[in-house]
């Protein structure tokens, strides 16, 4: 069987594409909020990272980190929190009966999928095409007509500093069409 190895760069900020298991839609709930505002806050302490941008929907989330210079351990990261959500998390959204042999073996509860999507931000647009990706992600699921109308974003935070006009992507010229990990 192939082992997937992830590149490992010199450079520092990444966008992610985490899932949870069967697209089950858990993560928008209050409950769910608290604990991975927990367990990043946690995993942030032990290992620093910058959240530069993300957007939580019910069942994914894309984020963009900065590491520290040199460090580009944001699988252990990621690792951690999926862990720490989902020790708290299971008696609140452990399925058992979706639970096959292959999980039941390696202890793993049914709220994440196995692995993310990571992708390495190569240059200045690079970064604002996600950054912008991330942000109109919730209109191109029909979650929201406006941008502004999805509270799980770090669209607001980019608004108050003057990155984004309140009605950013209601216009017809912004359309992202990439799929960034989805």
């Amino acid at each position: 069987m192939p082992r997937y190895l992830r590149p490992k760069s010199a450079e520092g900020t990444f966008f992610f594409t985490v899932v949870t298991f069967d697209r089950r839609k858990i993560l928008t709930l209050d409950i769910s909020r608290q604990i991975l505002s927990n367990a990043i806050t946690e995993v942030q302490t032990q290992y620093p990272f910058f959240l530069e941008a993300w957007v939580l929907l019910p069942d994914h989330l894309h984020a963009i980190w900065t590491l520290p210079d040199g460090d580009t351990d944001y699988s252990k990261r990621w690792g951690l929190i999926k862990a720490k959500f989902s020790t708290e998390g299971k008696p609140f959204f452990h399925a058992e009966p979706s639970a096959n042999p292959s999980r039941i073996k390696r202890r793993e509860t049914t709220i994440w999928q196995r692995r993310f999507w990571e992708h390495t931000i190569r240059d200045d647009a690079d970064y604002s095409r996600h950054v912008d990706y991330i942000h109109y992600n919730p209109v191109k699921h029909g979650l929201v007509a406006r941008v502004g109308d999805w509270p799980y974003s770090t669209f607001h935070r980019y608004v108050r500093e003057g990155f984004y006009p309140e009605n950013w992507g209601e216009s017809v010229t912004f359309k992202p069409d990439d799929s960034f990990g989805e």
